[in-house]
């Protein structure tokens, strides 16, 4: 059987994108085992509650909901346990200096696998107030109105 090739996406988080403002993005392995691979190739996955600590030099994944594979049996695995990101060392060190400071936290945007092996994006964020969601949506929806505008002028129907 050939191996797999390019991405196939799993999950993606577009609350989180709304939430927080994106400051960095960062491609992540994670630490699974068999069930959870199993699960994930399903495409069953939610990533709407989960977010990423840094623990002793260790970055963790939590509230990440990966169900149980049906096909398993006794050793199968928790929906909600903490996974292990794999990360380089010099980057967990970027992360630690930046989440000390406050206000920032580690937020998945998306699981997908890469070449067969699971991959997140993960990204330093920091949390919108409810007038920057508010003026977000302002501006994307003057935007649209600008290109429909735009397209009817193209078009000749003004």
């Amino acid at each position: 059987m050939p191996r797999e090739q390019g991405r196939k996406f799993i999950a993606q988080n577009k609350k989180a994108r709304h939430d927080y403002s994106i400051l960095d993005t960062y491609e992540v392995g994670l630490v699974l085992t068999g069930t959870e691979v199993k699960s994930l190739r399903m495409g069953r996955a939610s990533l709407v509650d989960g977010f990423a600590t840094v623990d002793q030099g260790e970055v963790w994944l939590q509230h990440v909901h990966i169900p149980e594979y049906t096909e398993g049996t006794w050793t199968n695995h928790t929906p909600r346990r903490k996974r292990k990101v794999l990360m380089h060392r010099y980057e967990i060190e970027k992360l630690i200096g930046k989440t000390k400071e406050g206000g920032f936290t580690l937020v998945p945007l998306d699981l997908y696998f890469k070449d067969g092996k699971v991959k997140a994006t993960l990204a330093l964020a920091k949390g919108k107030k409810s007038y920057d969601k508010r003026q977000d949506l302002a501006e994307r929806d003057s935007r649209r109105e600008m290109e429909r505008a735009f397209g009817r002028y193209v078009k000749g129907r003004r």
